[in-house]
């Protein structure tokens, strides 16, 4: 069963694999740097149907599809889903899922629920309460900026802080079987609050909350940001990374050299108008399962830290003048598994 190291995280002791996984995106995603990463484009950001929340359903239930498929496995050998989204009620995750017959949990995590979803899918799995597992999660560009902004039709100006919500997807099945990519361990993050007011500066918000969880973890594992090929943020953004940076240069944990942010790799932002960058919860999630999770398969990367972050506020709060507080949540993911105690 899984070993606690120090107060935040969890290091398990039996090999949980990522046994399937995919990547689903539209026409701006395909438009990007990764966009030949992708296991689903659909060049129409409605996906066929009548509302851009509905849109959103269609487009994760790609990526789970997809996911499972490359298991080689059925819904029906699935035992958990565990997925959330942006939405009220996480509806893009819920009216995505409610074909498909598997038990249902769903998370809230905003922007962290990649990997909210997916370490407790590790976990589920590594104590054997599940065989397998699917963790998912998305986003949708209209469907977010209609619930926290403004409608489209309103052509409001975006400020240079803001950052470009990926209409994307990811999903990940998990299982105990020999073969890369492994969920080494996990650290659960605790709630983060500088007093970031802005709505469109999430990059400030989250940033406090990425460098709590590395320091917690490097403290935890007795490692240094030198042991990993890569140190993978969710969507920090231009803004957040240079925090991020600055946070972590004071503490004596520099990861300058092997630090890497989604919401930075997702786009061109010389060519393509996404300002500080990209977010959303398909941002993290579909950049790991379209362009990490297949470097620790073949052995490209050997150790990665995945920290997806996420600003907690809803509309309600933003209206009563609260101030953004920020979650982040890591996995360290491998090519390779060894427990704690050998040469990890």
């Amino acid at each position: 069963m899984a070993k606690r190291l120090g107060r935040y995280t969890l290091q398990l002791e039996r090999p949980v694999s990522i046994i399937g996984y995919a990547a689903a995106g539209s026409r701006k995603e395909a438009q990007g740097p990764l966009g030949k990463y992708f296991d689903c484009i659909n060049e129409d950001s409605t996906f066929g149907e009548t509302s851009w929340e509905k849109a959103e359903s269609a487009l994760q239930k790609c990526a789970v599809n997809k996911a499972i498929k490359k298991a080689g496995i059925t819904p029906g050998d699935i035992d958990i889903m565990l997925a959330g989204d942006l939405l009220n009620q996480c509806i893009g995750s819920t009216y995505g899922a409610r074909q498909l017959g598997i038990p249902y949990l769903g998370l809230y995590g905003a922007c962290s629920t990649m990997a909210e979803s997916l370490l407790l899918a590790a976990l589920l799995t590594e104590t054997g309460l599940a065989n397998r597992c699917l963790a998912a999660t998305s986003s949708h560009f209209c469907s977010a900026e209609r619930q926290f902004r403004f409608p489209l039709e309103y052509g409001g100006q975006r400020t240079p802080t803001s950052q470009w919500t990926v209409t994307g997807a990811g999903a990940c099945v998990t299982a105990l079987q020999s073969g890369a990519p492994y969920v080494q361990a996990v650290t659960i993050g605790t709630i983060e609050d500088y007093g970031i007011c802005d709505i469109n500066n999430m990059g400030a918000a989250m940033a406090p909350a990425a460098f709590a969880t590395l320091c917690h973890y490097f403290h935890d594992t007795e490692t240094l940001p030198s042991d990993y090929d890569l140190i993978l943020t969710g969507d920090l953004g231009m803004i957040g990374t240079q925090l991020l940076h600055q946070l972590m240069d004071e503490a004596k944990l520099s990861i300058t050299a092997n630090h890497k942010d989604c919401g930075l790799l997702i786009y061109d932002r010389l060519k393509q108008d996404v300002h500080a960058g990209g977010s959303g919860c398909g941002c993290a999630a579909s950049v790991l399962c379209s362009y990490i999770l297949p470097q620790l398969q073949d052995g490209r990367l050997q150790n990665v830290l995945f920290i997806a972050t996420g600003a907690m506020m809803s509309p309600t709060s933003v209206q009563q003048g609260e101030s953004i507080p920020g979650m982040a949540h890591l996995l360290h993911l491998s090519h390779y598994f060894e427990k704690e105690d050998a040469s990890c």
